[in-house]
């Protein structure tokens, strides 16, 4: 007979042959599945470093700014802050004597409440503009344009004067 009928002769003492069988017969005889290597620089890529990766977590400071420009706001949210920090371009004292109106394409409105302030401030205007064009983009803002107060009207009420009225009250 030859070494093909013999039993003991195709048998493995350690037993890694018949466990190799069950698992076989367990999992329906499919194939095992092969772990695929990966060469050394998929390996390296595949974990993320200290340095800058291009899958790390972005800020969201960044993203922001991108949206912002990529849909055309980051000027208009730039005006929207010069209102609320208006005494940072023109100072404290001169804040609180005057308050921006409205914006309409790079021309800003500002409302004064005496004419001396809006004297003081038209004299500053020229170094205005280009601070705030500094800290909010070039081009923001070309032309402050300075109002006095509103004066009463005498058109309406009792003591109204038909024709010319009162002049030269609020020079």
């Amino acid at each position: 007979m030859g070494e093909t009928s013999d039993p003991s002769s195709y048998h493995d003492p350690t037993g890694t042959d018949v466990a190799e069988r069950i698992a076989a017969t367990a999992r329906g005889a499919a194939p095992v599945p092969r772990r695929r290597k990966r060469k050394p620089d998929e390996e390296a890529a595949a974990w993320s470093g200290p340095s800058k990766d291009p899958r790390d977590p972005k800020v969201a400071g960044e993203v922001l700014d991108k949206v912002l420009v990529r849909r055309g706001w980051k000027k208009q949210i730039s005006v929207v802050s010069l209102m609320t920090r208006w005494a940072e371009f023109v100072g404290d004292a001169n804040a609180a004597h005057t308050k921006p109106e409205k914006y309409e394409g790079g021309l800003l409105v500002v409302r004064a409440e005496s004419t001396t302030w809006a004297t003081a401030l038209r004299t500053m205007s020229p170094l205005v503009v280009r601070k705030m064009n500094d800290i909010l983009g070039p081009g923001t803002i070309t032309r402050l344009q300075i109002l006095g107060p509103i004066g009463p009207t005498w058109k309406k009420g009792l003591r109204s004067v038909p024709g010319r009225g009162p002049r030269d009250t609020y020079g």
